[in-house]
């Protein structure tokens, strides 16, 4: 079996040491590369290592 971990909000915050608000705001102005999972927000370590990577090219 092949698990996946997924990043929530609160673990994406801790990652970026961002308070869940910029988080939240940063999802809404579609910048972080979260996806819905029923009523959550999830973002693959993959997805949000790549967005970084990005914002540090620009």
């Amino acid at each position: 079996m092949i698990t996946r971990k997924l990043m929530t909000v609160d673990d994406v915050a801790d990652y970026l040491n961002k308070p869940k608000g910029w988080v939240y705001g940063n999802w809404k102005a579609e910048q972080i590369p979260f996806r819905k999972v029923g009523q959550s927000l999830r973002c693959r370590p993959t997805d949000l290592d790549r967005w970084l990577d990005e914002q540090g090219a620009e």
